[in-house]
């Protein structure tokens, strides 16, 4: 069996489907993670849903903030955006079902056999990896019972708090370990989040700012943390982390990883343009 890891699709279908032609991908005996942002900005939302959806048990996504906002569309909390492609999804007559599929996904996945730990954006550097799970999994029990999940969705979006505080409460607590998991790059020497800068490593760095995995005394557990969200930083491998999101919305390239003994993390790695 392989288990082979995937940046963010951002409704960008078909360079997936040739990666997995070109790694002979059988559902059957292997499997796929995927980094969240199945959808938004690409032309193919529903394709990607539906695909990921389908392989069932063979794949394993996450929930990125482009998913979640795709929810929050949905429940009619917010007005699509102008470069949004959420509609590719909402006029579908099995959008219910696919929105349904969406929101039970979990923030988190790990595997401590594999040794690896899989996230959106990255993990809070004051989290250990347990820590991480512990908090998301709050997040998913409410967004997997709908009446619960609108209220959570109404009051999700917010840069506040941007530091984390274990005496964080209700909507607070929730929305830190949503920004934290899916929307994270940058750090203040504080340890508050910082979500004004998007760009390379060395835009941060100059302004202060030190890239998450890079935050003296974080904890890994000895577990590597795969993560897209940040295309600025594209694929690269760090003493413990893997960054997958090398841009294929934007016209660069989808990066398919195999993570398994069998293939080391970036000793086997294939990119697909996507222009």
């Amino acid at each position: 069996m392989a288990v082979y890891a995937v940046g963010d699709l951002q409704g960008c279908l078909s360079p997936l489907e040739r990666l997995l032609d070109r790694v002979r991908f059988d559902p059957v005996q292997d499997r796929l993670w995927l980094v969240g942002d199945l959808v938004n900005r690409g032309p193919q939302s529903g394709a990607c849903l539906r695909f990921v959806r389908d392989l069932g048990a063979s794949a394993v996504t996450v929930l990125g903030n482009h998913d979640l906002h795709l929810l929050a569309t949905a429940a009619g909390l917010r007005v699509p955006r102008a470069k949004d492609t959420l509609a590719d999804v909402l006029r579908r007559p099995d959008a219910d079902d696919l929105l349904d599929w969406l929101a039970e996904r979990p923030l988190v996945h790990q595997d401590l056999e594999l040794g690896w730990t899989l996230t959106h954006a990255g993990i809070a550097p004051q989290w250990s990896v347990a820590k991480a799970c512990s908090e998301a999994r709050a997040v998913e029990a409410v967004l997997r019972i709908p009446a619960r999940r609108q209220e959570f969705l109404a009051a999700m979006y917010g840069n506040q708090p941007q530091r984390w505080d274990e005496q964080l409460k209700g909507p607070d607590r929730l929305r830190y370990t949503v920004n934290a998991l899916t929307r994270m790059r940058f750090v203040h020497p504080d340890g508050a989040l910082d979500f004004a800068l998007s760009g390379p490593p060395a835009e941060g760095v100059d302004a202060g700012l030190t890239p998450w995995f890079k935050v003296n005394g974080r904890a890994s557990e000895g577990h590597w943390i795969t993560f897209g969200h940040w295309s600025a930083l594209g694929f690269r491998r760090g003493e413990d982390w893997l960054s997958l999101d090398s841009g294929c919305v934007w016209g660069r390239s989808l990066t398919l990883v195999r993570l398994d003994p069998a293939g080391p993390a970036a000793s086997c790695a294939w990119h697909q343009p996507c222009a």
